[in-house]
């Protein structure tokens, strides 16, 4: 499953342009955190703090964001890897704006394609480039293609929750990233927090842990409470920022957007296409 590590770490190194798209991959080490949720629900909160977002699903085979944002793409990556269709023609256009781009089986059949079809898809990712964050919903565990997506991007959010299942497997991930030289910095969100003092304490120690035993710094990005109108706002259909904007939960995603629109000194991204490119070379 690791056997790619040394691409992994080589593509980590480098590889960046002058582009303005933040691409940022966010994992957890299980299921069942609320990744997909905050990935929809941080995408809506840039858009009104006015940014332009695109979510690519990333999840194979089960991927959720559109279930989450209340819409039903027709198509996928793997329309216009098969198909040739135009990526503008597969994205779906959610609440406030967000862009969604599924990526469905398509993300299985990367590795199939031969160097024309490669050069092709890349060029119609030309006008993905005017993104300023381009968000990368991985699986949940610590495999070849969420290690792939972390490598490929800018920045690394991990999801955890207080629950001692959820930060083990959280550590294991981040301890993966760490020996292979992967990401040498990952910023952690603690979701479902009965409250902050909970939330602060369970990243101090998994901080505790990884300053004592790894080799990556972790960055506390912020704390979401356990809401109960989160569950509410899935079964509508109906992201929790535009419908219960004003809830415990969606006040604190409202504020790590915010932290991130106010971050300062980070380094360029590496746009779409850089992206892409480094998926393939993975892949190969």
């Amino acid at each position: 499953m690791l056997d790619q590590a040394e691409g992994l770490r080589q593509l980590a190194m480098g590889n960046t342009s002058s582009q303005n798209t933040r691409i940022i991959t966010v994992t957890s080490g299980k299921g069942g955190v609320g990744k997909s949720n905050f990935v929809v629900n941080l995408a809506i909160s840039l858009q009104k703090l006015g940014k332009k977002v695109l979510i690519f699903d990333a999840d194979i085979g089960m991927g959720n964001d559109d279930v989450i944002m209340g819409i039903f793409p027709r198509y996928n990556i793997f329309n216009v890897i098969n198909e040739d269709m135009d990526i503008l023609e597969v994205m779906a256009e959610g609440p406030m704006g967000v862009k969604l781009l599924p990526g469905g089986s398509g993300i299985n059949r990367i590795e199939d394609l031969n160097s024309d079809e490669r050069e092709r898809f890349l060029s119609k990712l030309n006008s993905l480039n005017n993104f300023d964050y381009i968000f990368i919903d991985t699986g949940a565990g610590i495999n070849r293609s969420v290690l792939a997506f972390i490598s490929s991007s800018d920045e690394l959010f991990v999801i955890t929750t207080p629950e001692p299942t959820s930060i083990t497997d959280a550590y294991s991930l981040v301890k993966a990233v760490s020996h292979f030289r992967i990401k040498n910095k990952a910023k952690i969100i603690v979701n479902k927090a009965f409250d902050y003092e909970e939330a602060g304490l369970t990243f101090r120690r998994f901080q505790g842990a990884a300053d004592k035993f790894l080799n990556i710094k972790l960055e506390y990005l912020g704390p979401i409470l356990e809401d109960k109108r989160l569950t509410q706002s899935v079964r509508n259909q109906k992201p929790l920022v535009v419908g219960y904007p004003n809830s415990d939960a969606g006040k604190d995603i409202q504020e790590i957007a915010k932290g991130l629109i106010g971050e300062k000194n980070l380094k360029e991204g590496s746009g779409i296409q850089n992206l892409f490119k480094r998926i393939f070379n993975i892949f190969s």
